[in-house]
């Protein structure tokens, strides 16, 4: 038994260290170590359960004064909740915790906490069973009456409070929602955002995931998407629409924060977040191109300043960056509409925006290339005329180069701005939309930038009347088309 006590310490300084390394990095290396250690984790786990199970709360703390802070960075991990085995056994360690009686702060502070986790008591399963066995009898009870139709079936109706339960108990029920999500939004009809709000709405996910594990789940599944796709511009934008249906029910859950945002982005500093977070609708829109500049300024850090170590990453950083579309997809309008010298700040946000893999040197190269461009149209939106020809030998799209190409992408979207936002450009949009649309995939870039603008615009109340009816009839007129 001695043996046991002392193997069982040295286990618990080694995973200790372990959990904080995988903590502080998400890199290749350390998600496979995590992989690689999950079987010895788990068991590890195991006989700890069955220490604490022996011990009252006080003496825990005695034995173990950190165990508090290495169940949280398990908690926190994804790759260690996404094992229902895992899970289970954290939950029979974290209830060990509990001081019916707390006799101090840090008692009391991490009953709260155990208990937000949202576990409910030990007759959750009876009443789950019971509703689901009335929503059953209701339903059959419906089909008896009307002739049983598989058409006009209701599907079973559990308390929101059931479902985070029942995802947080059993990952693989979580994971097909999810699935069903993903399948339903491929076959429905591509860049149609209102469309995919409702069906993530319908999902439940949003709500369910202002629990963090929940969210942490969800978000690596996206991830996964995005990096299976190549950053597909039709997954961002789902990315993006959740972002928003899960802030929205945050927000209606409680206004303030239940859990700190470190369990939502991990990975990300606390003050970059938090601008972040804040919606456009609720910041003037004088001060909409400060904010933006302080986005960039805070990315910029993250991205380039190498005193941050290898935390997260160029890509951790833009896939935080691409959750929040409303900041995310206003740079190059701003940039558009403003009279003064392109910000240095805002064109290298559009570069690291379009281009996250390139490094400093590719994305200075990007941003000139970009600021040359940005200065022709604003030289030519002064124009009492204009043409197509003038504004393809302004952008350079009338070179080889490949269209696929970030940079080029990103011209497109200048282009496209221009069209909407200029004085002269709406008399030139249908041309120039014929001039870039030469491939399906182009045109289908173009119907998501049109669906994707009418929707922002829709949303923070800054559509133009008559922008809003030339971008409406121009989508109409490209959906026809595919």
């Amino acid at each position: 038994m001695a043996q046991d006590s002392v193997d069982l310490s040295c286990d618990y300084q080694f995973w200790m260290q372990k959990l904080s390394v995988w903590d502080q990095a998400s890199t290749l290396e350390t998600q496979q170590d995590t992989c690689v250690h999950l079987a010895r984790f788990q068991e590890f786990l195991r006989k700890m359960y069955e220490a604490l199970k022996e011990m009252d709360s006080n003496t825990i703390f005695e034995r173990f004064p950190t165990i508090d802070q290495l169940l949280a960075k398990a908690c926190w991990n994804p790759f260690i909740l996404a094992y229902d085995e895992s899970q289970k056994i954290l939950i029979w360690c974290l209830c060990c915790l509990i001081n019916k009686e707390p006799q101090n702060s840090r008692q009391s502070k991490l009953n709260s906490w155990v208990q937000g986790l949202g576990y409910a008591p030990i007759d959750y399963y009876p009443g789950l069973l019971k509703n689901m066995v009335l929503s059953l009898a209701s339903e059959l009870r419906e089909n008896h009456l009307n002739g049983f139709n598989t058409q006009r079936r209701k599907k079973i109706s559990l308390p929101m409070s059931a479902v985070v339960c029942l995802w947080l108990r059993h990952l693989p029920s979580l994971e097909k929602a999810m699935l069903h999500l993903l399948e339903k939004l491929i076959s429905s009809e591509r860049n149609c955002l209102r469309r995919i709000e409702c069906f993530i709405k319908d999902s439940s996910l949003p709500q369910a995931a202002c629990h963090p594990a929940i969210f942490r789940v969800v978000d690596e599944m996206f991830r996964c998407a995005l990096l299976e796709t190549d950053g597909a511009p039709e997954i961002i934008a789902t990315i993006q629409v959740f972002t928003q249906c899960f802030l929205e029910a945050l927000e209606k859950e409680n206004k303030q924060l239940r859990f700190a945002l470190k369990t939502y982005f991990p990975y990300t500093s606390p003050s970059l977040a938090m601008v972040l977070l804040q919606d456009p609708q609720d910041v003037p829109r004088g001060r909409w191109l400060q904010t933006l500049k302080h986005i960039s300024e805070l990315l910029r850090e993250a991205v380039e300043d190498q005193t941050h170590g290898s935390r997260g990453g160029p890509l951790e950083s833009w896939f935080l960056f691409i959750h929040f579309g409303g900041w995310a997809e206003m740079v190059a309008e701003q940039l558009l509409r403003s009279a003064a010298e392109p910000p240095a700040a805002l064109l290298w946000l559009l570069a690291f925006y379009y281009s996250p893999r390139d490094g400093r040197q590719q994305r200075a190269q990007t941003t000139v290339q970009v600021k040359a461009v940005l200065g022709h149209l604003l030289a030519m939106s002064r124009s009492s005329s204009l043409s197509v020809r003038d504004l393809q030998t302004a952008a350079g799209q009338d070179t080889d180069t490949d269209p696929r190409a970030p940079a080029q992408q990103l011209i497109r979207r200048l282009l496209l701005h221009f069209v909407l936002w200029a004085p002269g450009g709406h008399t030139i949009a249908r041309d120039v939309i014929t001039l870039l649309a030469h491939t399906a995939e182009i045109t289908h870039e173009i119907i998501g930038f049109l669906d994707q603008t009418l929707y922002r615009w829709d949303r923070l109340g800054i559509e133009s009347p008559r922008s809003g009816k030339l971008a409406r009839e121009l989508l109409k007129e490209l959906r026809t088309q595919v």
